[in-house]
């Protein structure tokens, strides 16, 4: 079978996969979307401008599903020799096909995910180079983009101790220098933004830690990078990737309320925003709304990261995501955000039994049907106005005359005091009325259609 992808002609890889297309919910097909109708028109928007879906290089690409305990289990070889350019453009050509297969519109990746690593930078950017040609000519006549780069400053021995936070000036110079190139492809290949994921960016013990230096360093380094981007042209947003842990004990972007703080001591919140992932935040101890909401209310929601973690197990797992709570939840928060400025990356790898290349495509549509019903649920939450109206009842007080006074902000503690003396005891607030809330959700989720 020859496919024609982009402008050129090559041998179909998945060549027992069709295109993806949309059946409805009631279809049998475990090869078709039940939920994802990319031009059904949800609250005035086409729902594939709702969902800007990207592909994760590294995940889908790369990934073989080894772990800490076994090698891998699935062959990404692409009929080619792995750690050679050849293998980076068959990647460009498996993740071309996939794209167009399932109508993803978007990719992420690091530098590394692009290509083999050579033992010298310049090697190293000689390869980029030659890979961005490459999919730049598969790009074309395609609608597909690139949502985001970042660069790898984790994966290699050098960044044992970070990449901005490092204690090796050497080393933070061979950040600096792969986040330059990094910038420099993601301008080249026009992507939304670019993403810094401090994997490494943290400490095990303050026995051997100066915090504020590190941050000083850390924060400089982006600095930096804000300004090269702008010299050539990048007019997008930078993101911070909170996680809370893992790889180090102590993870300087540890949740969306952290990282905002950080953001803000440094004058770095013009230019930044955040990429929340759901499995970083249940790992912080947070729900997957609650890193939404803390980043959405500062100004500061910009991407996500969309899969899930497995609440048993004390890592980040990455799997694609299912639970529609969590979906309808989270295309709430983005509803009523305005939408995002970035897209939803899917972070997310097939389990380590699920190894054939099916499996990659059944991941896919398990996550972009999972986040579809998701954003018909939202939709008509927003619509019901169960939520809205509630709660604007419970802060119904505060439309009173001093109610008024306190969110003006002219009334004063003694003012406040001399009204609490006349009043007495005040009533108990009104009942938060939780449970009936949650029964409601659970009736807009699996009531009547």
């Amino acid at each position: 079978t020859i496919l024609f992808i982009g402008g050129s002609t090559m041998a179909e890889l998945f060549n027992n996969i069709p295109k993806i297309a949309y059946e409805g919910p009631k279809s049998k097909n475990p090869l078709s979307f039940r939920y994802y109708d990319a031009d059904r028109i949800i609250l005035g928007k086409p729902m594939k401008e709702h969902l800007p879906f990207a592909m994760a290089w590294w995940h889908n690409l790369c990934a073989i599903g080894a772990d800490m305990f076994g090698r891998g289990t699935a062959d990404k070889d692409f009929g080619t020799e792995n750690g050679t350019m050849a293998h980076a453009k068959a990647k460009v050509d498996a993740g071309f096909e996939f794209m167009e297969k399932l109508g993803i519109r978007y990719f992420c990746f690091h530098d590394v995910d692009l290509v083999p690593e050579a033992g010298d930078i310049k090697e190293t950017n000689a390869r980029l180079d030659e890979i961005s040609d490459y999919i730049l000519e598969k790009m074309k006549g395609t609608d597909i983009k690139c949502l985001w780069g970042t660069a790898n400053m984790f994966s290699n021995p050098r960044f044992v101790n970070g990449a901005g936070s490092t204690n090796s000036a050497d080393v933070y110079c061979f950040a600096a220098a792969q986040i330059k190139k990094a910038l420099d492809i993601t301008v080249k290949l026009g992507g939304r933004g670019y993403v810094f994921w401090g994997g490494r960016e943290g400490y095990e013990t303050l026995l051997n830690t100066d915090v504020k230096f590190e941050q000083e360093n850390i924060a400089n380094l982006m600095k930096m990078a804000v300004e090269y981007g702008r010299s050539i042209g990048f007019k997008g947003d930078f993101y911070i990737e909170p996680k809370p842990k893992e790889p180090m004990k102590h993870q300087y972007d540890f949740d969306a309320a952290t990282a905002i703080g950080f953001l803000r001591s440094y004058g770095l919140d013009k230019d930044f925003k955040l990429n929340i992932e759901a499995n970083h935040a249940t790992l912080a101890g947070h729900s997957f709304q609650h890193e939404l909401r803390i980043s959405a209310i500062n100004g500061m929601l910009g991407s996500v990261d969309a899969n899930q973690g497995d609440t048993l197990l004390g890592w980040d797992t990455d799997e694609f995501p299912f639970d529609v709570y969590d979906t309808t939840m989270c295309m709430y928060e983005v509803l009523k955000n305005g939408g995002l400025t970035g897209g939803f990356n899917f972070d997310a790898k097939n389990r380590r039994p699920s190894y054939s290349y099916e499996d990659m495509f059944y991941g896919f549509i398990l996550g972009m049907d999972s986040f579809a019903l998701g954003l018909i649920k939202a939709a008509k939450l927003i619509e019901e106005g169960t939520l809205d109206n509630f709660i604007k009842e419970r802060y119904e007080s505060f439309e009173s005359e001093i109610g008024k006074k306190i969110r003006s902000h002219t009334t004063s503690l003694k003012e406040l005091s001399d009204y609490a003396e006349k009043m007495g005891a005040p009533k108990m607030p009104g009942s938060g009325r939780q449970e009936y809330l949650q029964s409601a959700l659970n009736q807009t989720l699996f009531g009547e259609a």
